[in-house]
């Protein structure tokens, strides 16, 4: 069977304490990208060194070298992506991959979803939960099987293309935004469960506490446009969790706080209205179970 060509592109930085397992499950995959850039992004540690070794064995490899820099934001991250998005822009794929530089995942994952985009003309984002310490996305989120993750988000080439490529925004929310937008427009977008990548540091907490990033997740709710009723609940389901109440009281402060000082909010009047009526919609698949004494299966509540 033959497979959709793809690219792999991979901002890191300071990452040689993670990088290798990334490396490792990419060489190893089943069937190989194109071209897979790697931008290391102004890093001082042996980030660059370490890509450096797989270079020559591996032709398909390609370092980027960004300057040094002090700010590590999402804006940056888009930059560096954009970076590696200018080395294979005029190469003949299918399909773009974003991927973390402290991911790891099975053989076959990359085939696996590229047969995923095979199998349906219609699908525009694809990839799969994840897993973290004491942690899954199939079961402690509501994202829904309709959203995918940052860490590995694979994109159909046209896809990509219409909705105008990660949007920069210093705070964060660009993977969010980029799925979101392909769905406003169309697309389907799909995180499967049959297979998963393990995240190997805690999302949002790359030189930050848990506590302060769930400060952060919260601020990004307000400004990506999280319906209030839909955060109530959030910060509720947050409480139960370990270290219970502390993240959902940091997650409900910085809503509050962005609420309060009126944060300037990076996407659309009509996306923030798309998102909004998906977000009502899953709440209300969510009670409607939860009335007909069925178990809720966060993964699979999805607008109607």
């Amino acid at each position: 069977m033959s497979y959709l060509p793809y690219v792999l592109i991979t901002p890191a930085r300071n990452e040689e304490a993670l990088i290798e397992k990334t490396i490792q499950s990419v060489i190893g995959q089943t069937i190989f990208p194109s071209r897979w850039v790697i931008v290391n992004d102004g890093s001082t540690d042996a980030t660059a060194s370490i890509v450096g070794r797989y270079l020559e064995k591996y032709e398909w490899m390609e370092l980027v070298d960004l300057p040094a820099r002090r700010d590590r934001s999402f804006a940056a991250k888009v930059y560096a992506f954009n970076a590696g998005f200018e080395r294979v822009k005029n190469l003949e794929y299918e399909v773009i991959g974003n991927l973390d530089s402290d991911v790891s995942f099975d053989r076959d994952y990359c085939e696996f979803l590229l047969s995923k985009f095979e199998e349906d003309a219609s699908l525009g984002v694809a990839g799969t939960i994840f897993r973290e310490e004491e942690y899954s996305s199939s079961t402690d989120s509501f994202e829904g099987q309709n959203h995918v993750a940052g860490g590995c988000q694979l994109f159909r080439r046209r896809c990509f293309e219409e909705i105008g490529g990660y949007i920069p925004n210093r705070a964060g929310g660009i993977d969010w935004i980029a799925v979101t937008t392909a769905r406003m427009m169309g697309w389907k977008t799909r995180s499967f469960r049959e297979k998963s990548f393990f995240h190997h540091r805690s999302l949002g907490t790359a030189e930050r506490s848990r506590l302060t990033s769930a400060f952060s997740y919260g601020e990004k709710d307000y400004y990506l446009g999280n319906h209030p009723l839909w955060e109530i609940f959030r910060v509720l389901y947050r409480a139960t969790k370990k270290p219970y109440l502390l993240e959902g009281i940091a997650l409900y402060s910085g809503y509050l706080s962005a609420f309060l000082r009126q944060m300037k909010r990076p996407v659309s009047d009509e996306l923030m209205r798309f998102h909004r009526q998906e977000e009502m919609l899953k709440l209300r698949n969510i009670f409607r179970s939860l009335f007909k004494l069925q178990r809720v299966d966060s993964f699979e509540v999805k607008p109607s």
